[in-house]
């Protein structure tokens, strides 16, 4: 028999507003304990007066206990399930871009909480991070085989989050083979070839498509920086719409060469040019050389992976960005991103005010934006909505 998880009085609002976690301390443990319940089984979540609010995945020992898939108590997440969520967040999808190189699964967005899926044209890589997703693996595979039929899956399940569901890391390539361990992709005109095997997460980030569309725009004849440039997202886009000249900053020399190698995918390898170590190093380097561009682009990692790392992490914001400032020249552009979910969605715009006041800088916010539309956003849940990018012109004072 399935078993029951119910609320404490009151505890439901926040499932009936639409939000999809439930939180270890919101469970009512004295007529349903989670003691000995395994992660990944699924359970009904009901009301303190016993209403069903829809069925869930488990993961007793962690803080968020439950992740809601389904508001239909009756539903099992079973293999027609999956097939069935996956045509639907196929076809929302191709709506949007139809090159077939898209974030195809995003987790609780798409009613599958603890898995991802990106697609790159004929290869479709999968990332499970939940005890549950790890237990219905062959039912995704065949899945993904029944609605896409890629020529080529991979299991990229080497995440930080497996450890937590106390699951083990591993690559592993489950139907074809990958020319060089990549895959092909197209991303605003621009061809790449993502690192899936030995690169970043699934080896490419889709969340920043419609932000880089927005830059591509306006580089046309300019001196560009792309620090965090991992393989070249922002940089070569850029170099292919038009910029003068482009300089890539990455601690990852094996990201630096993927730079290059996609800069030549594009003939614009003569623009490129590289700059290996850590980006505040880098930068202060850039500064005291007395380099300066029109546009630079700030896009680190998490700074805050934590809510307890929120102090430190806007302090590393601070700092890259005020360098950021000093190397652009008059009247540059400054392009600030950041995928830390728990950075406040007003912080960065602050931060810039702030550092354009103490650098006597006027500072003009022309366009903030956030993830493209394969990253759909729950709106109960605004940790769905992670990611910023703020376009903002820096002036000298007049």
């Amino acid at each position: 028999m399935l078993p029951t998880i119910r609320l404490k009085e009151k505890a439901e609002r926040r499932l009936k507003g639409g939000h999809l976690w439930v939180y270890s301390n919101e469970v009512d443990i004295q007529s349903t304990p989670l003691k000995g319940l395994p992660a990944g089984s699924e359970a009904v979540i009901e009301t303190s007066a016993g209403k069903a609010l829809g069925r869930a995945v488990l993961s007793p020992e962690q803080l968020i206990c439950a992740r809601l898939y389904s508001r239909d108590g009756k539903q099992p997440l079973d293999a027609s399930f999956i097939v069935h969520r996956l045509k639907i967040a196929l076809s929302s999808r191709e709506l949007w871009y139809p090159d077939q190189c898209y974030r195809w699964v995003y987790g609780d967005s798409d009613s599958l909480p603890g898995l991802v899926i990106d697609r790159f044209m004929d290869v479709v890589v999968v990332q499970i991070s939940s005890a549950a997703m790890e237990a219905r693996r062959q039912d995704i595979i065949d899945a993904i085989n029944k609605v896409a039929k890629p020529s080529c899956i991979v299991l990229k399940n080497d995440g930080k989050l497996r450890a937590v569901e106390g699951l083990e890391e591993y690559v592993e390539i489950v139907q074809g083979a990958l020319e060089d361990d990549c895959a092909p992709l197209i991303e605003n005109g621009t061809r790449f070839m993502a690192p899936v095997i030995h690169g970043q997460k699934t080896g490419w980030f889709y969340d920043h498509r419609e932000n880089r569309a927005v830059l591509n725009r306006l580089v046309a004849g300019k001196r560009v920086l792309d620090v965090f440039s991992y393989v070249g997202g922002w940089g070569v886009q850029a170099a292919n719409h038009g910029a003068a000249e482009v300089h890539c900053v990455d601690a990852s020399a094996q990201a630096l060469d993927w730079v290059e190698e996609n800069a030549a995918l594009n003939g614009v390898e003569e623009k490129l040019h590289c700059w290996e170590g850590d980006a505040f190093a880098a930068l202060k380097q850039l500064r005291d050389n007395g380099e300066r561009f029109d546009v630079v682009v700030v896009d680190p990692p998490a700074f805050i992976p934590r809510r307890k790392d929120i102090k430190a992490g806007e302090q590393a914001y601070k700092r890259i960005n005020q360098i950021a400032m000093r190397l652009l020249n008059k009247d540059g552009l400054l392009v600030s991103g950041s995928c830390s979910m728990h950075l406040g969605e007003n912080r960065l715009p602050d931060m810039l005010r702030v550092l354009g006041r103490e650098l006597d800088r006027d500072v003009l916010i022309q366009h903030v934006g956030s993830q493209g539309a394969d990253h759909p956003v729950v709106p109960a849940i605004a940790e769905t909505r992670y990611l910023k990018a703020v376009f903002a012109r820096v002036l000298p004072t007049r």
